[in-house]
């Protein structure tokens, strides 16, 4: 691929695709990745020319982004079991955290579910013959499956658009989805990461100072941010400073923590679902995932 001119850019259909075009085309000196997908090549590959760096520009929390159609019958974690759950693909970061918080904190196994899945596995996987999951026809719209009763639940990082103009044809498992949040943060400690930062293996190597500088970038940024808060006039939304204070009052100053050691627990519960849900053959320490220029951060 050629070097791009000045003032050049890459096009992009939709975000997700960057994932792609970095694990598999090495497209870009540096890019977010799904933590899933680069959890599961750097499984794979122990020369993967991708490095992390340990700043993570996307967060959920699981629990509210699970829909029910209302008339499913599901009132509570424990009864998915056995019922037909849509989601993006089945190694999708938001995916993985749901399986694997389901399953740690209400016995609900994911073996037990029907899955249905929207789009293709970045990362090729084999989950067995006990385990049931199917591909949806291209043409059909998971939020319409879902409110139309074809899917019972969905697992998606935020409504479809097609579920928003019906608002009243789906609902959250949880009907206190911040109590649920708030819950989940003072029992684990942290907001579970979706997206980390990459870059190639050896423009790190070529350059140890650039890993370390790209995440005080990136602190510098969240940084700016934050300071927007502090004139309502950048803020389109009446309350967004009394949102800020009572997110510091519950989460802390800083739930976006950047840096190996604040997010290691994280981390490491993270590959271990990921090794739960047979995507990585055995869990491993979080630091392969790094750059060595970034290990003490």
């Amino acid at each position: 691929m050629k070097p791009l001119e000045v003032g050049e850019s890459l096009p992009f259909r939709d975000g997700g695709e960057r994932h792609v075009r970095m694990l598999n085309d090495l497209e870009f000196d540096i890019g977010e990745m799904s933590l899933s997908t680069f959890i599961m090549a750097v499984a794979r590959d122990p020369d993967l020319p991708i490095v992390g760096i340990p700043s993570f520009p996307r967060r959920f929390f699981s629990g509210g982004q699970i829909y029910v159609n209302p008339d499913a019958g599901i009132k509570k974690p424990q009864d998915l079991t056995g019922k037909k759950v849509g989601i993006h693909a089945f190694q999708v970061t938001l995916s993985v955290l749901a399986k694997g918080d389901l399953k740690l904190q209400y016995g609900v196994n994911w073996e037990d579910i029907d899955w249905y899945c929207m789009k293709d596995e970045v990362v090729p996987i084999d989950l067995g013959d006990d385990v049931s999951m199917q591909m949806i026809d291209a043409d059909k719209d998971i939020g319409v499956m879902l409110m139309e009763g074809e899917i019972n639940a969905l697992i998606s990082p935020q409504p479809r658009k097609s579920m928003l103009a019906a608002p009243d044809r789906y609902r959250r498992l949880f009907d206190d989805t911040r109590a649920e949040d708030v819950r989940y943060f003072k029992e684990f400690g942290f907001w579970p990461i979706m997206h980390i930062m990459t870059m190639k293996r050896d423009l790190a190597d070529s350059r140890p100072d650039l890993a370390p500088a790209i995440l005080d970038m990136c602190d510098a940024a969240k940084s700016l941010a934050y300071s927007y808060y502090d004139d309502s006039n950048y803020a389109l939304l009446a309350w967004s400073r009394n949102a800020l204070e009572e997110q510091r009052e519950l989460l802390g100053a800083d739930p976006w923590t950047s840096g190996l050691k604040a997010n290691r627990k994280n981390l490491e519960q993270f590959i271990g679902y990921s090794h739960d849900q047979r995507l990585i053959d055995e869990p491993f320490p979080v630091e392969r995932l790094f750059h060595e220029s970034v290990l003490d951060t």
